[in-house]
């Protein structure tokens, strides 16, 4: 499953753990977005590690799951990052 995960961490801390945990499992393609391909037992595992990792009522993390035919039709301007090749 293609997912893009966005994140807006108010600690600087918190957002270098949110970042390095994102790393494991994705493409880091933004300063906060990540794309990446995961199954079910995938995603909920870092949907529990983040969970761990951000304060609920100041941070956000969020996840937008694409279909196949959602990121066959996505437009890239410039640099294209591995996961689309």
């Amino acid at each position: 499953m293609f997912l893009v995960i966005s994140y807006d961490i108010k600690d600087d801390n918190r957002r270098d753990r949110v970042c390095n945990e994102l790393k494991n499992y994705g493409e880091h393609v933004q300063y906060s977005v990540f794309e990446c391909t995961l199954d079910r037992a995938q995603i909920k595992e870092l949907q529990t590690k983040l969970g761990r990792l951000i304060h609920k009522r100041q941070d956000s993390i969020r996840y937008y799951f694409l279909c196949k035919g959602c990121v066959e039709k996505a437009e890239i301007q410039g640099k294209r990052t591995p996961l689309w090749t």
